[in-house]
């Protein structure tokens, strides 16, 4: 197909578009609760597309081309590990249970907001001070753990908690949000994966700008629940039946300390996107992305996953009769964290190599091992 013109040809994001990802990355999303982000992001792509659905439990889609047969997913999911409130004691001291695979050893004096029925309510996790912890040398020195760590929201007992709206089942975020680092590099909570829900809708935009018609419909999609075991993509991919999957989604930078290369490989970012062998993987469908980023002179790291992709790509994959998937991952480092770390040229050449991606794809590519 002849392209009018090339994602390469002018900045990938602009202002306005980076100004909506520090917006999003803000705002709570938790598993399970993710329609404040969602709303965001569907006013957002809403004039890249054709029509926007959303399932019951809150996933997303903006669709271009909606009456064609042959149907294209580009997919990203939206939610971002939290804590659920478990249990108030009488002194007004809340303890939590998690929601999703949220990292008990970061949290100790770290800011939150309890998302209660009359608002947000703002608290801290409590720890010991260093004073009381060495007064007796032979203690020895606690770490964190689910039963000890606890929310302070200034509540004096059970009935002021209660009064601020806060209930057994709220849920409960960091506060800690977007900030820019030197030499191009971003931190946040929830750059996994709302970094990818702002990749493909950047997608669909310079589709629109660059006035691109393509041979089939193309649904980007926005899924709900990954965090607790793909659940939004497993849904979605039953209703939308996919021919193709493009599945994007974070990876560990490898280059940082306590991690083992020889078990998690060799990443790091700026460097560029990252695709990976595994046999959710369609090894054709792989194939022709790694072309389009020869072709494109988009840098690519490569990675192997045993078994299970541990992504959206799985749900994909083994939809349905079987759908081709491929996942093209952004290096990350300090996943988990409230100081999620990504690097700007990555979030450049994911979208161009998703965008260029699109443009080579047709209905009669031969993606058919036999």
């Amino acid at each position: 197909m002849a392209k009018e013109k090339s994602a390469k040809s002018k900045s990938v994001t602009t202002d306005a578009s980076m100004k909506f990802l520090k917006n999003y990355i803000n705002t709570p999303s938790p598993v399970g609760f993710e329609s404040g982000g969602q709303k965001l992001w569907i006013d957002y792509i809403k004039p890249y597309v054709d029509t926007i659905f959303t399932d019951p439990y809150g996933t997303a889609v903006g669709v271009i081309n909606p009456t064609a047969a042959f149907k294209v997913v580009i997919e990203a999911h939206a939610d971002e590990i939290s804590w659920f409130v478990n249990y108030i004691n009488d002194q007004g001291l809340i303890y939590l249970k998690r929601n999703g695979g949220v990292d008990h050893q970061i949290a100790p004096a770290k800011r939150v907001w309890i998302h209660g029925k009359k608002g947000p309510v703002k608290a801290v996790f409590g720890w010991p001070a260093i004073h009381t912890r060495l007064s007796n040398p032979e203690q020895k020195e606690p770490t964190a753990k689910i039963e000890n760590l606890c929310l302070d929201c200034g509540a004096r007992n059970k009935k002021e908690v209660e009064a601020l709206g806060i209930h057994v089942g709220a849920v409960v975020t960091y506060e800690d949000g977007y900030e820019e680092l030197a030499y191009d590099f971003l931190i946040g909570r929830a750059f996994d994966n709302r970094v990818g829900g702002f990749m493909i809708a950047e997608v669909a935009r310079l589709l629109k700008e660059n006035k691109q018609k393509l041979p089939f419909g193309l649904y980007i999609v926005n899924a709900v629940q990954e965090e607790i075991g793909l659940r939004g993509a497993e849904m979605i991919a039953r209703r939308i039946k996919p021919d193709i999957a493009i599945i994007t989604d974070v990876t560990h930078d490898t280059n940082t300390p306590m991690i083992s290369k020889i078990i998690e490989g060799d990443i790091m970012a700026g460097k560029g996107p990252s695709l990976a062998y595994a046999p959710a993987i369609h090894n054709k469908l792989l194939s022709l992305v790694e072309e389009v980023a020869e072709k494109n002179k988009i840098p690519v790291q490569w990675r192997t996953l045993s078994r299970s992709t541990g992504t959206d790509t799985d749900s994909f994959a083994y939809a349905n009769d079987g759908c081709p998937s491929v996942l093209i991952s952004i290096p990350l480092r300090y996943m988990h964290t409230t100081v999620e770390m990504i690097h700007k040229s990555d979030i450049n050449e994911t979208i161009k190599l998703m965008y260029e991606t699109l443009l080579t794809l047709t209905p009669k590519t031969n993606l058919k091992y036999f």
